[in-house]
This record gives structure tokens, sequence and C-alpha cells, in this order.
């Protein structure tokens, strides 16, 4: 079993999730008292997150690339930056690392074209949506299209994530909003969704719309169990 690399804290949220999903897949597929080999290095969240509101996207990819390293020297055989915001630093951490970076998008993708999707709606942080790193991969390297929310609803969605979830709230008003959001990508033509924050799966699920759900915790999670254990 390869061992898997966890840069998390970002939210420290979704970071317990990615522990109990990657164990719960290596004992379902090792069965017994099996659980992963990993290494986990949980960053304090508030001093990126200021710098991240001031767009100094250099300072935050230092202070990244510190802990991917953390990582690395543990001896982590290939890494996962437990949030999809912080890919923005990708190129950065990978040009600073020897072993792989399993990129969330990536992860994402792959299960988007197995199910035949392409037109999808991204939900997640301003930057996620707003920037060109992520749509921008998601568009180049595996010909997806992708719809954001209108200006609005994505500074609301935002501040769901920063205000509430990532404090471990989830409220219910909040929760109807982002299923309208969702309701509306539909109605534009999005086949499915990208839950791309690693938190909000934290307040909905499938169970509560029947436009299909990707969340990128549970894609990002299943990939490195594969990765893992493959021979």
């Amino acid at each position: 079993m390869k061992k898997i690399g966890l840069l998390g804290g970002m939210s420290w949220e979704s970071t317990t999730a990615y522990y109990r999903l990657i164990n719960e897949g290596v004992k379902d597929a090792l069965g017994g008292l099996h659980s992963a080999e990993l290494l986990l290095y949980s960053v304090d969240f508030a001093p990126i997150e200021k710098l991240m509101q001031k767009a100094r996207w250099e300072a935050v990819a230092e202070l990244v690339v510190e802990g991917a390293k953390r990582v690395e020297l543990g001896g982590a055989d290939f890494l996962l930056i437990c949030t999809n915001t912080m890919h923005i630093c990708a190129q950065k951490v990978e040009a600073e690392l020897s072993i792989p970076l399993l990129h969330i998008a990536d992860a994402t993708a792959e299960a988007l074209i197995e199910s035949g999707i392409k037109k999808v709606g991204l939900l997640g942080t301003s930057f996620t949506m707003e920037e060109d790193f992520y749509k921008g991969r998601l568009k180049d390297r595996h010909g997806l299209e992708v719809l954001v929310p209108e200006r609005g609803d994505r500074t609301f969605v935002n501040e769901v994530i920063f205000d509430e979830l990532c404090c471990g709230v989830a409220c219910g008003p909040s929760k109807d909003g982002y299923l309208r959001i969702i309701d509306d990508l539909a109605a534009r033509g999005a086949e499915g969704i990208i839950l791309g924050c690693t938190e909000i799966g934290m307040l909905i699920s499938q169970k509560d719309t029947p436009v299909p759900l990707f969340d990128t915790t549970v894609l990002h999670a299943k990939k490195a169990v594969e990765m893992a254990l493959a021979t």
C-alpha cells in the first residue's frame, strides 16, 4: 500500500471527511482491520484566508508549498491538497515536489466523463468559480463546459462557505439558497453540479435534488484509495 499524503486544515472541517472516507475506502477494499497508511499535515487556515482575501497569492503559495514539503519529507508517496481553492497553487506545488500531486479537478472530471456529462455547473468559493485555474483545467484537459452562478449568487455561495461551513455550521436557509442556485444552473443546461468546495457536502447531498451532484471531497478521496492500492 502506498502512503497517502494529505495537506489539510483548509478547512479542518472537510479534512476530517477526507480521513474518514479514505480509511473507509481502504477497509472496504481490503476488509478486516485494514486502514490507510497516510500522513496528514494540517495548517492554520486563518492567516492563509487573510492572504487570499488580499489576493496575495504568492504568499499563499509559499505557505502551501511549505506544508506540502512537510508531507513529502514525512514519507508520503503522493499528495492530496484537501481543498479545491488551494489548487490555484498546484503548479507551484508540483514544481517543488518529487512526488505526484493528485489534482482534485482531474479526479472530478474522471467521474463526470464516466457519467456522460459534458456540461456541468460549478459551486465553490469565488476564487474557484471565477478564476481559470479550475474551470480552465476542466475545459482544456477534459473537454468539459463549465457554468457558474450569476454574480449575486456567486457572492452568496462564497459567503456561506466562509461564514458558515468552514465554521462547522450548516443552516436551512443557506441550503435552500444552494438548491435554488442548483436549479438555476440546471435550467441553463447543466447536466450535473460539481460541489467544488470540500465543505459543501456538509450542507447538501444527492437526496436533496434530482440534479446529479459530484462531491469533490468524495471523488478525491476515492481516487486516493485507488492510487494507494494500485499495484
